[in-house]
């Protein structure tokens, strides 16, 4: 199918050897003022615009173009593959206009200026069957759209998450609980055991209690290691079903103005006995004058708690935990950062991934706990890690708690 000419340009055409010199000009003037109606509509559209010739020489680019693409006034006679180098020009040149095939349809991801994902439609421009006379290239900016179908995506693995673990709790906190108060029973039969005293009424018999106390108390030794370790093994089970009902059960926060200040140092003193027994050196820098922010007290100590505790495993005896408070014009923020082994940049962009974790025994449900308190926030996330010199969390909440817009009650006026 060929491109319909306009009416104007047809009447002209058809009678341009009877012009003469005032109606020729009346002709260039109306061209001139269409051409600067449709670059004044190209400019002003967000898809970027670009014309190509049959051999691939940009002639014509809007100015979004110019911000998607980094092409600059002067470019035009240029290859188009300088700029788009994933275009196959080839096979986008060969339109079949006698098969019907018209639009090309791409998607790829740009670098420069900045990285954005780009889909491409491409169409030929007024041709015949043997060819187009150029190819017109419709550029549209997909990023967001990209990263909501991310985030769509996200949102129902967690709610599969969410069914999943609901599932492993019930079924696993049963049995945890009736293994806890059983371990509880043997304990208290092995105290027993302990402070159980042989009646003895001669030296025979006085010689055997003596020497049958020294096995039982090295058996109640070795039941008492055993018992520990099984209790801290329950303790880690129950600690991690714990998290999963916090990931998975999320409850909004109860927004009251309140200074972060105040919570960290609630969190430092529930904190600062593992920290003395990990020898741990505590750096604390908190603003003098810190603005109230509307928050909820009790789910930021969750946030530093999960963080800190993240720090604390990331170090070695004598590293330093460093925690910091501070705020800009339009919010507040905490900072967590540790001396450790810092995280390598191929794990960064999955930490926050459920289940993903990097510790022996992490349960990889901390940090998305801590994400989704600071999003209910309507805060953010900042990280910086560096491989062998540590890593740092910085959370920024907003001063003002965001309102809903409501629409005028038009019918009072």
């Amino acid at each position: 199918m060929v491109a319909t000419k306009s009416s104007f340009l047809d009447k002209v055409l058809g009678r341009i050897g009877r012009l003469d010199a005032e109606e020729l000009q009346t002709v260039v003037q109306r061209l001139a003022r269409e051409r600067s109606f449709l670059e004044t509509l190209f400019n002003t559209i967000e898809d970027g615009v670009l014309v190509a010739d049959e051999q691939g020489r940009i002639v014509y680019f809007n100015q979004t173009v110019t911000s998607l693409l980094g092409l600059q006034p002067g470019d035009e006679g240029g290859p188009v593959t300088r700029f788009l180098p994933e275009l196959d020009w080839e096979k986008i040149s060969r339109f079949d206009l006698a098969g019907g095939e018209h639009v090309t349809r791409l998607e790829f991801e740009v670098h420069y200026p900045r990285p954005r994902f780009l889909r491409l439609y491409a169409a030929p421009l007024d041709g015949d069957k043997k060819g187009s006379s150029g190819v017109a290239l419709i550029l549209h900016d997909a990023t967001e759209a990209r990263q909501k179908t991310f985030e769509a995506i996200e949102s129902e693995r967690v709610q599969a998450l969410t069914l999943l673990a609901a599932s492993v709790a019930h079924e696993i906190g049963n049995p945890l609980n009736a293994l806890h108060i059983h371990l509880q029973l043997m304990e208290r039969e092995v105290k027993k055991l302990k402070s159980d005293e042989w009646q003895v009424t001669s030296d025979r018999k006085k010689s055997a209690r003596l020497l049958h106390s020294s096995s039982t108390q090295e058996i109640s030794q070795k039941l008492e290691q055993y018992l520990d370790v099984a209790k801290g093994e329950i303790n880690r089970l129950d600690y991690i079903i714990t998290q999963f009902l916090q990931a998975i059960r999320p409850v909004p926060p109860q927004l009251k103005p309140d200074s972060l200040n105040d919570v960290v140092e609630k969190t430092m003193e529930l904190l600062r006995p593992e920290l003395e027994n990990r020898g741990l050196t505590v750096s604390t820098k908190l603003a003098r004058r810190l603005a109230a922010a509307p928050l909820d007290a009790t789910q930021m100590q969750q946030v530093l708690v999960n963080l800190i505790k993240n720090a604390m495993q990331a170090m070695t005896r004598g590293g330093t935990l460093t925690l910091q408070t501070g705020e800009n014009d339009d919010g507040v923020w905490v900072s967590v950062g540790d001396t450790g082994g810092g995280i390598p940049q191929e794990q960064i962009n999955r930490i926050f991934e459920p289940f993903y974790t990097t510790k022996k025994k992490g349960s990889g449900l901390g940090l998305m706990i801590v994400q989704r308190i600071v999003r209910a926030h309507n805060g953010r996330i900042e990280l910086e890690s560096h491989v062998g010199r540590g890593t740092t969390f910085r959370i920024w909440l907003p001063l003002h708690e965001r309102r809903p817009r409501l629409l005028e009650d038009k019918s009072q006026n």
